[in-house]
Formats: C-alpha cells, sequence, structure tokens
C-alpha cells in the first residue's frame, strides 16, 4: 500500500513540475512578445482572425524579420540609431490592426457617399487633440448638402504597462466614437510615412469611392466648411480626377546634417533633391489621386519623410502637386505688432494653419463662426483664399486636363 501511495506522488509531482514548466514558457513568451512594439508584420493573410466586437486583432502574427543585408550598405556603421532601425525594416509595409473601421464608409458600394473624408495623423497619447477635434472643424456633419467623415490613424507608443494602458484609451475612444485606426507599429516620425501606405490600403479596400480626402495633423486648425465650398467649385472633378493641393514645396532636398529632425543620409536617399511635395501638416487630394499614390507606393522604397514620399509617388505617376494659397502649414504671419495674430476674420477665409493648441483650436472655431463676428477684408481676398484663383487655379486645371 505505501509503494502505491509513493508511486501515485511521484507521478503528481512529476505532473505539477510539467505544469509549471509549460506556464513559465507561456508567460516569458508573452513578456517577449511585449517588448518588440515595431516589428510584428503579417506575411500571410490566412492567419489574421477575425475581429472581436470591440475590433480588436488576437497577437498571432509572425514578425517582419530584421533585414540583416541592410548592415552591408556603406557607410551603415557610422549612421544613428533609427536610422539603422529604419534601413533594418524598411521592407515591412503590412502589420496586423488593433482597431479597424471596415463601415466606417457604408460599405464599399455607399462610400460614395462621403464627400470629405478627414484623415488625420494622431498618436496614442494625443487624447485632448482628439477630442477638441471631434468638437470642432473635425465633428461629422453635413456641410452644403454633402457628408463630412473622420478617421484618426495610429500606431502604438510606449511598452509595457503604459502602452497597454494607451492602447486601451484608444479601445474605449473607439466604442464610444467609432473613428479611430490602429496598427501595431511604433507611431515615431520616421514611420509617418508607413502610416500613409496603410491608411491607403485600407482606404482601397474599405472606403474607395470617398470623393476627396484631408491629410493633416492632429494639431492643424482647419476650415473644413470653406473645404468643402472650394472642392464642390472644382470644374469637372467630382473626385474621379486628379488633386493634389497644399502648401507646395519645390527645389527641395534631404538634409544631411544628422542633428535634424529631418535627416535623410544618402544610404536612405541618394538624390540630392526631392520632387515637388506638400507640406504634411495638411493637404487635399483626390479618391482618384489617394489611389494613384497608393499603386505607385508598391514600387517605391519607403522614404522617412512622408510628405515628400507622397511627392515621389505623384512624380512616378507623371502628376504633380499645386498650390493653394489658403493652406499655411508654415504658419500664418501677419505682419503688423498691432494686429492680433489669432484674428478670427483672417482665419474664416483660410483653408488649413499649423500649428494650434487644443484651447486655440477651440476658441478659433467658435469665433470663426460666430454670426455677430464683423470683418472687413476684401472681397477678392476673400474669393481667392476660399477658391485658390488665379496662378493655383490654372496650376490644377493644368494637371487635371492631363488625366484620362
Amino acid at each position: 500500500m505505501l509503494r502505491v501511495l509513493m508511486a501515485r506522488g511521484i507521478r503528481m509531482g512529476a505532473f505539477l513540475l510539467l505544469l509549471g514548466t509549460a506556464l513559465l514558457v507561456v508567460y516569458l513568451r508573452e513578456d517577449i512578445h511585449e517588448g518588440i512594439p515595431s516589428v510584428q508584420e503579417v506575411t500571410d493573410d490566412s492567419q489574421m482572425k477575425p475581429p472581436t466586437k470591440k475590433n480588436s486583432y488576437v497577437y498571432s502574427f509572425p514578425r517582419c524579420q530584421q533585414n540583416m543585408a541592410a548592415a552591408n550598405i556603406s557607410g551603415f556603421s557610422s549612421l544613428p540609431g533609427n536610422i539603422k532601425d529604419f534601413l533594418y525594416y524598411r521592407h515591412c509595409r503590412h502589420f496586423p490592426m488593433l482597431l479597424d473601421l471596415p463601415d466606417k464608409c457604408g460599405g464599399v458600394n455607399k462610400s460614395a457617399e462621403v464627400f470629405l473624408l478627414l484623415v488625420i495623423k494622431s498618436s496614442p497619447g494625443n487624447y485632448d487633440r482628439r477630442e477638441v477635434l471631434r468638437r470642432t472643424w473635425a465633428k461629422e456633419r453635413r456641410h452644403n448638402g454633402v457628408w463630412i467623415r473622420r478617421i484618426f490613424i495610429s500606431g502604438t507608443t510606449a511598452s509595457g504597462f503604459e502602452k497597454k494602458r494607451l492602447n486601451k484609451l484608444l479601445e474605449l475612444e473607439q466604442q464610444e466614437y467609432g473613428d479611430i485606426l490602429q496598427w501595431d507599429f511604433s507611431d515615431t516620425f520616421y514611420n509617418l510615412t508607413l502610416k500613409q501606405i496603410v491608411f491607403l490600403e485600407w482606404m482601397e479596400r474599405n472606403c474607395p469611392n470617398a470623393r476627396f480626402l484631408l491629410n493633416g495633423d492632429d494639431d492643424v486648425f482647419a476650415n473644413t466648411d470653406n473645404m468643402v465650398e472650394y472642392l464642390q467649385g472644382l470644374k469637372d472633378n467630382d473626385g474621379n480626377k486628379h488633386l493634389f493641393v497644399g502648401h507646395l514645396i519645390i527645389y527641395a532636398g534631404p538634409i544631411r546634417w544628422s542633428g535634424s529632425k529631418y535627416f535623410v543620409p544618402v544610404e536612405v536617399h541618394t538624390p540630392n533633391s526631392y520632387p515637388p511635395y506638400c507640406g504634411g501638416g495638411g493637404f487635399l487630394l483626390s479618391r482618384y489621386t489617394a489611389l494613384v499614390i497608393y499603386n505607385m507606393s508598391q514600387s517605391i522604397p519607403i522614404l522617412p519623410i512622408d510628405d515628400v514620399y507622397m511627392g515621389m509617388c505623384l512624380a512616378k505617376a507623371g502628376l504633380g502637386p499645386a498650390s493653394h494659397m489658403g493652406v499655411k502649414t508654415l504658419g500664418f504671419y501677419i505682419p503688423s505688432s498691432t494686429q492680433d495674430v489669432y484674428d478670427p476674420c483672417y482665419f474664416r477665409e483660410l483653408l488649413l494653419v499649423h500649428k494650434f493648441l487644443p484651447a486655440q483650436m477651440y476658441f478659433m472655431w467658435h469665433r470663426i463662426h460666430d454670426p455677430n463676428l464683423k470683418c472687413g477684408l476684401n472681397k477678392a481676398l476673400k474669393k481667392s483664399l476660399k477658391v485658390g484663383t488665379g496662378h493655383v487655379n490654372t496650376k490644377i486645371s493644368s494637371v487635371t486636363t492631363s488625366v484620362p
């Protein structure tokens, strides 16, 4: 009897030891997984599990492998760490979605009912900016008989518990507002181009017929009412022809000084010039042009400067960006010490200004819509700021007529 009990005890002890080892392996795998914020990539769509009711995907994706051949690039060893990381993972383009909105535009067939889709780049921690935008220029509504819809696009930031908290914040916002798209890659400056590419892929799949897009940052002030009126005034363009307008930048080139935020070494981009592009703070484009950019991006290596990359895609397609004097991505300068730099009479006529704090955003939106606001701006100036007359209109027309 004693031998039987001893044998059973040994078997039970072995079972508990194996169970403890298995739990430890699971724990270590989860811990290691949590420490990988930016290099997971979907390489086989069949591995993607269906979204839950919260629009979250299960983390069951293989990692995007580091391209070790990047280390063989001449001069690689002398590059800063962030540039090295960029080159190691430059090929990674497909990442799991943490938050999705497949029916945001009412489905593919109904997406044409969206006249202006606001695509706003936002990091997880920028809750105060998103909240103010929802109550001001990014409010979903009908204006002049057409629909304005809103989407915030985001990656992930931080690690460990802080990363989980920020992801939960976006999930809570998603449940309340239904306006968040989030992918599992690091939301950094050098990944802004990646953010643009994954969004365009999402749009092509879920919202291909939205007529026009505003692509901008969450710290710009956008007069979306004026944008709708400007877009409705375009001749023979209901989103089915080329349009890409903003603050036009020409004759620019990569900054080779490693201390700059915009540093791009020759190892990343060899030419000493960039094609014409519009400042990334905010620009307007048609659905036609959005699809063209997405198609061109499939064969153009990612450049870490997202607005320049948009210009590269346009150039490859034989198209170009155009200027609109109502878009001020470098800020709006009033050359007078006696004038209020936040005089709503100026901002009432513009399309977009970069940069604004949340409190300034809230104030300006309500001031420009104050029915008692008295302004004495010249009518010609008002018209040019709203519809882009003269040189701007000519430039748009010349590009548009060259597109079938």
